[in-house]
């Protein structure tokens, strides 16, 4: 962990999560997490980067039932129905929403989609310690979200090299251009801009527009919350964008995977 400590809704989340991290590792010490990837027969990993990289508009569809910001967003919440919709909908990768007191995730919801759907799951939540890499390979996760807001550059390249020693490539979120340099510097090979600050949950798309300009061709990049149109995707994508992350929008539409596919293949979809 390396950023200082302001008091806001970001250092809240983080908090609670390091104090439930501490809890289970006792439960469940890191030796036999590791154990049970290395020695059992977890399911093989997806190719979540490859996923991202093909040609034509790339959506990660977001699998979450609430958010600090709107509170709950899909009270008929179900991932093992919801993934499903969604792949067949056009989507490229899933991403499910596992941290509990803030955004009522859990562990078990990444686990019902990837028993759902066949593409990649990302599992999003707020990492900062090798033992939650484990523990995300253990459940079935095929990549993970690393904040670079929340991470300094070294405890950030050692979370990505452990995870491409699990075979999981990480998809490394940023806000701006110090935390864009520390994830490239801890050499992310996928980058998330996020248009919604973190420490103050507003949303501004030009953040994405600001930021692609300094993103190697090479690094997947992907953009992030606050997209609710096919003409913003096409924008974003016309500026360099790989992939885009789509969440409230699926989340409170009444039949997520038309919403999707509306955005991907357009209104008469």
């Amino acid at each position: 962990m390396a950023t200082e400590t302001t008091g806001t809704i970001l250092d809240k989340i983080v908090a609670a999560r390091r104090a439930a991290v501490d809890h289970r590792k006792r439960v469940l010490p890191q030796i036999a997490l590791r154990m049970a990837v290395e020695r059992g027969s977890p399911l093989p990993v997806r190719d979540f980067r490859g996923a991202l990289a093909r040609s034509g508009l790339r959506a990660i569809a977001e699998i979450k039932k609430a958010s600090p910001s709107r509170g709950l967003l899909r009270a008929d919440f179900a991932p093992a129905i919801l993934a499903p919709q969604l792949e067949q909908a056009g989507a490229a990768a899933l991403s499910v929403l596992t941290e509990e007191e803030f955004f009522q995730g859990a562990l078990e919801y990444l686990k019902q989609a990837r028993g759902a759907a066949s593409i990649p799951l990302l599992r999003k939540d707020f990492l900062f310690d090798p033992w939650q890499v484990w523990e995300s390979r253990a459940a079935g996760a095929d990549s993970f979200l690393l904040i670079a807001a929340i991470l300094d550059e070294a405890l950030l390249r050692d979370l990505v090299t452990l995870g491409r020693s699990l075979g999981m490539e990480p998809l490394v979120e940023v806000h701006n251009r110090a935390e864009l340099n520390r994830a490239l510097g801890a050499g992310a090979a996928i980058v998330g801009v996020n248009n919604r600050d973190l420490r103050t949950f507003q949303v501004d798309l030009a953040t994405s527009l600001e930021l692609i300009e300094a993103i190697p061709d090479e690094v997947v990049a992907v953009a992030e919350s606050g997209l609710r149109t096919r003409a913003e995707m096409e924008r974003l994508a016309a500026a360099g964008f790989d992939a885009f992350l789509i969440g409230e929008t699926l989340m409170t539409a009444p039949d997520p995977g038309a919403a999707l596919r509306v955005l991907l293949e357009g209104p008469g979809a």
